[in-house]
């Protein structure tokens, strides 16, 4: 029993989904007790399903607190759990305007939707698009569908831009960064309800460890370091 207690006391849920929890308990209770009222048998299977619906929110909304224990200097963490679905030489056009590298990590409805900072720096750009909801697996989603666009210096000037994108079924993106703020890979960047997506551009000269169909971790998996020599043209707002 002691084992069990511990393990419960790792679940933690996120601030975002407190209203939407307690108020879907309330109507699933509301519901099941006119079900109950009218049909047992009936009210039986609705308990189930409700249950079982209810705890795939509850896993929806869990947020785990995790600490990066590795070399900090220069690395680049993946913001999201999921799946790498991208990653190819691209041009940038919103903000950093030049050629750099594209990792997207795909996020499906039953990953954890927290999302970390890629990279420890300073934010200095924060921008919010309304988009259309195609599916996030598209490649233009990244520009056509709802996104927040976030870019951080690091300490040594070199610039990293994080886009969170809205999916097919995700509706709604919170961005908790602000310009002149810090960031750090232990913090929330922001949330995204939902199925949905998390776009890194990074400079060229990134050394890149992930690969297509990689699954990582939020704030944990490394998925490149950063090159000091990086060339100069990159670096803005110095």
């Amino acid at each position: 029993m002691g084992k069990v207690r511990r393990t419960l006391k790792r679940v933690r849920l996120h601030r975002e989904g407190t209203d939407i929890l307690l108020v879907t308990l309330a109507f699933l209770v509301s519901f099941n007790v006119l079900v109950w009222w009218m049909s047992t048998p009936v009210g039986i299977a609705v308990t189930v399903i409700s249950a079982i619906l209810y705890l795939l929110l509850v896993n929806f909304y869990r947020s785990p607190k995790r600490h990066f224990t590795g070399r900090r200097e220069n690395v680049v963490v993946s913001s999201v759990d999921g799946k790498v679905v991208a990653l190819e030489e691209t041009y940038e056009s919103e903000y950093l305007k030049c050629r750099c590298i594209q990792l997207s990590v795909f996020m499906s409805p039953i990953d954890v939707h927290a999302n970390w900072f890629p990279v420890d720096g300073e934010v200095i750009y924060v921008k919010h698009h309304d988009g259309r909801f195609m599916s996030a697996w598209l490649p233009k989603s990244s520009t056509e569908n709802e996104r927040s666009t976030v870019v951080i210096r690091t300490d040594d000037g070199q610039l990293v831009l994080m886009r969170q994108v809205a999916g097919a079924m995700a509706r709604r993106i919170v961005t908790y960064a602000e310009p002149d703020t810090a960031a750090n890979i232990e913090d929330h960047m922001g949330f995204i309800k939902l199925g949905s997506r998390v776009d890194l551009y990074l400079p060229l000269g990134t050394e890149i460890f992930a690969k297509i169909g990689d699954r990582t971790v939020g704030g944990m998996t490394i998925v490149g370091r950063l090159n000091p020599s990086t060339d100069p043209q990159l670096l803005k707002n110095e």
